[in-house]
């Protein structure tokens, strides 16, 4: 498979395997905001996006943490 066909199915790939362990998992925000992810998508400017249930904003990945159970 050339290089840039083999790139593009890694990133695919990752993408959806960061659906799968993010989309319906509760999540904090580094700035406090909590939720749960409701969707997970790959913006071209800003790298992996996530939108959090009952907010409108589309956050970059790198901003959540997940939370810890007691």
């Amino acid at each position: 498979m050339p290089t840039v066909k083999l790139r593009a199915s890694i990133i695919s790939r990752r993408v959806r395997q960061a659906q799968t362990d993010l989309v319906g998992k509760a999540v904090i925000l580094s700035d406090g905001k909590a939720g749960t992810v409701e969707s997970v998508w790959l913006d071209e400017m800003h790298g992996l996006r996530i939108f959090i249930r009952g907010h409108d904003v589309k956050w970059p990945t790198c901003t959540i943490k997940f939370m810890q159970p007691d």
